[in-house]
């Protein structure tokens, strides 16, 4: 469409004088164009108009922005001087006036000042009490937690931590994989590792465990994938090992004094070892990065470092089929908990939709992130939750998986995410040794904390959610070789 060399004239002209009038802002200075004197061609000077016109309706858009946000600050700042007044009155003090003038005194210099500078600063200055009333927000709304179980005895990194599907309610127990080559059963009540699997020849990867059987299945970087038998007995707490001993820090004097009692009975208990599979699954060039029971555990599906994922009947062993696609390494594989469907994700930045229930095999690849894939699993019957080394993690919709329904932007890396199937809450571990909590919709929820007293000390590789039991919600995992047990409560403070 043809422009006008005379419009962006007066436009800019007028938007000086909307400039000049402001108590807040100049505008920089305008160039003008006269028709009759120019040595520029036509095509460049009507360039130069498109440009000039785009800084002004950016430079307005910022202003107007600039506008709203002092409003919102200003009501803001209502709020917080009728709460001074309202505290000021019951305690009987005048402190309020006082309060009160520099806030008054600091808007007056404000609008008096028209320096480029101060705008700057006045923008800064606006966005960071925006951004601190935004956090506050968060705060009040806080999280409720705290750390009540805590297993150790890896000597390694632990990659990942998942619970038993128990029938009855409390009776589940906890698995880890760990870089020390062995994976772990572990009392969720008492604390004890109840059986050590020492199978493998290199680093245990994942677990995971049957949905009936006490069976559990781990890969690892010796390529192969096993089936091993997982059934243990679960220690009596109250005739043997006491209460259960919480690491929160509410805990009191006289609690902590009967600690090490408990840690002298931990050390008396003696771990079952096992040390062959019932199942060595075999096929793989590369590290077996994970593995998962397909539905209702008569099939096994594994995935690989060499780019391929491999499905196998899990009684006889025998590959059955061979999924290939990806570009680069695959990260990790998830199965739907009531349908024939599978996501694997990979270093090539996509997951895939492996869909079973057709005869023709059915692949929705999904390329929504710019970065590796480090986590894909099903939330519910009908969403998938993918997280990245780009920093985000998205939910998709599985019949429609062009754009995501929600987009979670953090501050690092994502490790194997976990999504509470009651309370549609996806927990996302971090290099950053924290763990963040959001709900479905992409709206944040709380964070964890990360510390040596309380949290992890390392880069948390997994997390996994328990509907079931009374205590423990939440357990993670990290580098620094311990599985913690949280307590995660939504409930506002009073």
């Amino acid at each position: 469409m043809p422009v006008d060399s005379n419009k962006p004239v007066s436009k800019l002209k007028g938007s000086r004088r909307r400039a000049q009038t402001s108590e807040e802002v100049h505008s920089p200075p305008m160039l003008r164009f006269d028709s009759d004197v120019d040595m520029m061609p036509p095509h460049v000077r009507k360039r130069l108009h498109d440009l000039f016109s785009q800084i002004e309706k950016e430079f307005e858009t910022l202003y107007a922005e600039n506008l709203a946000l002092q409003e919102r600050l200003d009501a803001q700042t209502e709020r917080v001087e009728a709460t001074h007044r309202e505290a000021s009155s019951i305690d009987n003090t005048d402190n309020s006036d006082i309060s009160l003038k520099p806030k008054r005194s600091g808007h007056d210099i404000t609008r008096q000042s028209s320096a480029a500078s101060q705008i700057s600063q006045k923008i800064k200055t606006t966005y960071k009490a925006s951004t601190s009333k935004l956090v506050s927000s968060f705060r009040n709304s806080s999280l409720l937690f705290s750390v009540v179980r805590k297993f150790e005895g890896h000597r390694d990194g632990i990659w990942e931590v998942m619970v038993s599907r128990a029938n009855q309610p409390g009776q589940q127990v906890l698995g880890t994989a760990s870089a020390d080559h062995t994976a772990r059963i572990w009392s969720i009540q008492t604390q004890q590792c109840l059986l050590q699997y020492l199978g493998h020849q290199g680093s245990v990867n994942s677990i995971r465990f049957h949905p009936d059987r006490e069976l559990a299945l781990t890969s690892s970087g010796d390529h192969t994938a096993h089936i091993w038998g997982a059934h243990v007995t679960l220690p009596e707490a109250s005739k043997r090992f006491g209460r259960a001993v919480s690491v929160d820090d509410d805990v009191d004097n006289s609690e902590k004094e009967e600690q090490p009692e408990a840690e002298s009975v931990e050390q008396a208990w003696e771990a079952a070892i096992l040390r062959t599979p019932s199942m060595e699954l075999v096929g793989h060039s590369g590290v077996v990065v994970a593995a998962d029971w397909m539905l209702e555990g008569n099939q096994v599906i594994t995935a690989s470092w060499d780019r391929t994922a491999l499905l196998f009947d899990a009684e006889t062993g025998e590959q059955i089929n061979s999924l290939t696609g990806h570009d680069q390494e695959l990260t990790d594989v998830r199965t739907h908990h009531s349908q024939k469907l599978v996501v694997t994700s990979s270093k090539d930045t996509t997951f895939r939709l492996w869909d079973f229930r057709s005869p023709s095999m059915q692949v929705n690849v999904c390329q929504g992130h710019n970065q590796p894939v480090t986590s894909a699993l099903f939330a519910g019957s009908d969403k998938v939750v993918s997280g990245s080394d780009d920093r985000t993690v998205k939910v998709w919709d599985v019949k429609n998986m062009r754009s995501p329904l929600a987009a979670i932007r953090i501050d690092s890396s994502v490790n194997r995410l976990s999504v509470s199937s009651s309370q549609s809450l996806i927990a996302i571990p971090h290099d950053n040794r924290h763990i963040r909590i959001y709900d479905i919709n992409g709206n944040r929820i709380g964070r964890l904390p990360r510390s040596n007293r309380q949290g992890h000390s390392k880069m948390v590789t997994s997390v996994a959610w328990t509907e079931d039991h009374p205590v423990c919600n939440l357990f993670s995992c990290g580098f620094d070789r311990k599985v913690l047990g949280w307590n995660i409560n939504l409930r506002e403070k009073d």
